[in-house]
């Protein structure tokens, strides 16, 4: 399947800006089974790019530097996708980090009374890890319904299970701190997904991937009760979100910004 992508980002900002840098990771992962990316760009107006490289994670990052005294950026970024039928299984470790180091909490993904509660929860009668991760991904989303405007991009795992709502940021957080509470590495995953329903959509996406003895990488989508398969793209990963998050940045000045975020994903 090739999937086409279309992202803008648009930021507003009421008085001029004297400096603000961005830091982006919209460039998706060459991977088996998620190959070659077919003239993918990203163009930024009202900025420049500084600066290209490789993290630690293997996720392409893009500087950007935003014009002094503008009061508007825009990143676009499109292009195309190919990849094959697979079962959200990524497979064997590789990289620069060594696997122990996604056993390792954050501040988004400690594992507090809650959610040690409720991995104390799924109970041991499974025919295997995979199917106990399976179940726990069941019981997050029954425990923390899909509802926008109760979290934000700071929110803890522990803080979600207390909230009234949550996004899939959330969701993989919860994920991720309940998995590595239980032995298991796991990481953060931002990306894209074509939904069956609709082109346009307002966010990027995110899941967690786990780690399992013989098997390696398999990917859990909570918000959507499953694994990812060919309509997901991945971009970027890390510990957390603020390891795999599309857009992050820094500014100098009093003036406020306004985000908008338009996005396409079809066959």
């Amino acid at each position: 399947m090739r999937l086409s992508v279309e992202h803008t980002t648009r930021y507003n900002y009421d008085s001029p800006v004297s400096y603000a840098l961005q830091q982006l990771k919209l460039t998706p992962k060459e991977r088996p089974g998620q190959q070659l990316i077919h003239d993918w760009t990203i163009e930024v107006e009202g900025g420049a790019q500084q600066l290209h490289y490789t993290d630690h994670h293997g996720n392409g990052v893009d500087m950007v530097a935003v014009h002094s005294g503008a009061t508007e950026l825009v990143i676009r970024c499109a292009g195309e996708i190919e990849l094959v039928t697979w079962d959200g299984v990524i497979g064997p470790h590789r990289g620069a980090m060594p696997l122990w180091t996604f056993l390792r909490p954050t501040p988004l993904t400690r594992a507090g009374r809650q959610v040690r509660a409720l991995a104390a929860g799924l109970g041991k009668d499974y025919a295997s890890d995979i199917e106990r991760a399976h179940a726990l991904s069941a019981l997050i989303i029954d425990r923390l319904a899909y509802r926008i405007g109760f979290t934000d991009a700071e929110t803890t795992a522990e803080q979600a299970l207390g909230s009234e709502g949550g996004v899939c940021q959330d969701h993989a957080h919860i994920f991720i701190a309940a998995m590595r509470h239980l032995g298991h590495p796991a990481r953060y995953v931002s990306g894209y997904l074509m939904m069956n329903d609709r082109t346009q959509q307002d966010a990027t996406h995110a899941w967690a991937e786990a780690h399992f003895d013989n098997i390696g990488w398999i990917g859990f989508d909570v918000s959507n009760g499953h694994s990812p398969d060919q309509r997901y793209i991945r971009v970027a990963t890390g510990l957390d979100y603020h390891d795999a998050a599309p857009v992050r940045g820094m500014r100098y000045g009093a003036a406020q910004e306004n985000l908008v975020v338009q996005l396409q994903v079809q066959q």
